[in-house]
Order: C-alpha cells, then sequence, then structure tokens
C-alpha cells in the first residue's frame, strides 16, 4: 500500500527567503490544521504554498480511489528550493546602472498516512 504521496510547484515568482517561514509552520503538522492555518493566513504569498498542498492531497486522493479525507495525512516534508535567478539592470543616480535581481523558488510537498484506511 502507497504510505507517501508528493506534489511539486516550479518557478514561483517568489523570493524563497519570505516563503521559507510560511513553509516552517506547516511542517510536520496535519493536513487539516495545516488547510485551516493557511485560509487564516493573511499574506498573499501563502497562495502558492496552499495550492501545492491542496494538489499533493488531491494526488493522494486519486492514489487511494478517492477514499480518503484530510484527517488521514499529515505534512512529512515541505521544502521552498531556490530557483533560477533573473538578473537585470535599472537605471541609478549619476548614469549608473543598479543591478537587481528576480528570484524564483520551487516548492515540494510530501504527504505521509498517519492513520490506517
Amino acid at each position: 500500500m502507497i504510505r507517501k504521496c508528493n506534489a511539486f510547484a516550479r518557478y514561483i515568482p517568489y523570493s524563497p527567503y519570505k516563503l521559507r517561514p510560511i513553509v516552517d509552520l506547516l511542517r510536520n503538522k496535519r493536513l487539516d490544521y495545516a488547510l485551516r492555518l493557511i485560509e487564516s493566513h493573511r499574506n498573499k504569498r501563502v497562495m502558492p504554498v496552499k495550492k501545492v498542498v491542496l494538489s499533493a492531497f488531491a494526488n493522494a486522493k486519486n492514489l487511494f480511489d478517492g477514499e480518503c479525507n484530510s484527517e488521514i495525512f499529515s505534512i512529512c516534508d515541505i521544502r521552498v528550493d531556490q530557483g533560477p535567478m533573473r538578473k537585470y539592470y535599472k537605471p541609478s543616480a549619476k548614469g549608473r546602472a543598479a543591478p537587481q535581481k528576480r528570484r524564483f523558488c520551487h516548492i515540494s510537498v510530501v504527504l505521509e498516512v498517519i492513520s490506517k484506511l
């Protein structure tokens, strides 16, 4: 029987440094508690994390033929990794150019069954 299910989101247009505190709240929590925690969060950066967690839950429902609910899963592993960086230049004072970095991140979620069906 399959005990784990995962989902990935790539090239999310937020810096991983800003998403990691949100993700740290969800690690090793039950799925229903984590979803309620995400819903009550006021920051708009939480939306890609919510989509990935719901995608992992949908993958788990597909593997278990739709016979499961969010109470039997926990978030075993959730990570935010650095993605590619887009470097560009903006005009600065005295005719100079100031380098800018646009950061992207990759999110991965692994759900684990905590009770038997």
